[in-house]
C-alpha cells in the first residue's frame, strides 16, 4: 500500500533518523536554535552532491524518477542497509507494478509434502503481504492453528496484532512485531497497488495502536536469520532459531525453519511439543497459541 508520496515520506524519515554527528558535520554539537534534530534539507542536498531545490522536489512527490547514482548518494548519507536501499530504488519507481496483476500463490505439492514430512522442526511458507501459505503440525502448534481461519486471515501479520495469544507467544513481542511490520513495507514498496495489502493495512491501522506507530515510522526489515525466545501454554520456554530461506520459482515465497539447540531445555521442550502435536486429540484441542491441527494448509489466503 503505498501513499500519494511514499518516496517522500520515507526521505522525511531517514532525515530526521540522521543527525548531523553521524555524517561528520562539524560545529552542529549543541548548536543553538537548531529547530531539527536531524538534518536539514539543505544539508542532505550538500552530503549527496546536488541541488537544494531538486532534493526538495523529491522530499515533495515533484519529481519521482531519480537516477541509480542519486538513490546510491542519498542512502550514503542516510547509512542504509541492502535493505533499506532496496526500498529506495522501489519506491522511486513504484509504477513499475502498477499495470501487472499480482497473481494468486500456490505452494508446489512436493514442498507441501517437504515440509509436512519435518516432524521435529516448525516449518511454514509465507507469501506476499505475510500470507502464511503452508504450515506443517509443529509450526501450528508452537503458532497458531492457521487451518482454522478463513483464508483472508491466514496472516502472519494479523496474527501477531490482533491475536491476544501472540503477544503471550514471544518474550520480545514488541521487537518481533516491529520487524514484522518492517517486512510488509518492504513489501509494500514493491507491490504498492495491491489491494488486499490495502486492506490488510487499513485493518490494522484502524484496530491496532503499536501497528500505526511502526508503520507510519517506515523502517524496514528483512528477514534472513535470527533468534526469538518464545513462550508456549503447554511446554514453557523455548528459545529458536530461525532460517528464511527464499524458494525458486517464486520470489514471493519464503520458508521459514525454526530449530534449536541441541541438547537445551528448548530442544527438550520443542519435543515434547511435539509429542503432544501428535497425539490423536491435537486435531481438536484448544491450548494456547498453538492449537495444532492434522489437516494440511493447502490453500493461499487469497484464494477465495
Amino acid at each position: 500500500m503505498a501513499g500519494r508520496n511514499d518516496l517522500g515520506d520515507f526521505l522525511r524519515k531517514c532525515r530526521a533518523d540522521t543527525t548531523p554527528e553521524a555524517v561528520g558535520l562539524p560545529g552542529y554539537a549543541g548548536e543553538s536554535g537548531r529547530r531539527v534534530h536531524g538534518l536539514r534539507r539543505e544539508e542532505v542536498a550538500q552530503l549527496a552532491g546536488m541541488s537544494v531545490d531538486y532534493y526538495t522536489r523529491l522530499e515533495q512527490g515533484r519529481h519521482t524518477s531519480p537516477s541509480e547514482a542519486v538513490l546510491d548518494a542519498l542512502a550514503r548519507v542516510f547509512g542504509l542497509d541492502a535493505a533499506a536501499r532496496a526500498h529506495l530504488a522501489d519506491l522511486a519507481r513504484p509504477a513499475r507494478h502498477r499495470t501487472e496483476q499480482v497473481p494468486v500463490q500456490r505452494v508446489r505439492p512436493a514442498m507441501q509434502q517437504m515440509i509436512a514430512s519435518m516432524t521435529e522442526h516448525p516449518a511454514f511458507i509465507v507469501g506476499r503481504r505475510t500470507d502464511v501459505l503452508a504450515s506443517n503440525t509443529l509450526a501450528r502448534a508452537l503458532l497458531t492453528d492457521w487451518t482454522r481461519l478463513p483464508p483472508r486471515h491466514r496472516n502472519y501479520t494479523r496474527w501477531v496484532f490482533l491475536d491476544p495469544a501472540a503477544r503471550e507467544a514471544f518474550a520480545n513481542w514488541p521487537a518481533v512485531a516491529a520487524e514484522v511490520v518492517g517486512t510488509l513495507r518492504l513489501y509494500a514498496g514493491r507491490f504498492p497497488d495491491d489491494p488486499q495489502l490495502s486492506e490488510l493495512v487499513g485493518e490494522l491501522t484502524i484496530k491496532s495502536a503499536d501497528f500505526r506507530t511502526w508503520w507510519n515510522g517506515h523502517r524496514v526489515h528483512e528477514r534472513t536469520h535470527g533468534t526469538k525466545h518464545m513462550r508456549h501454554p503447554a511446554v514453557g520456554d523455548i528459545t529458536i532459531r530461525y532460517e528464511a530461506l527464499a524458494l525458486p520459482g517464486d520470489e514471493e515465497q519464503t520458508l521459514f525453519i525454526y530449530t534449536t539447540d541441541p541438547g537445551s531445555r528448548s530442544h527438550d521442550n520443542l519435543r515434547l511439543l511435539a509429542l503432544w502435536a501428535a497425539q490423536p486429540h491435537a486435531g481438536t484441542a484448544q491450548a494456547g497459541p498453538g492449537t495444532p491441527a492434522r489437516a494440511p494448509l493447502d490453500q493461499v489466503a487469497d484464494s477465495e
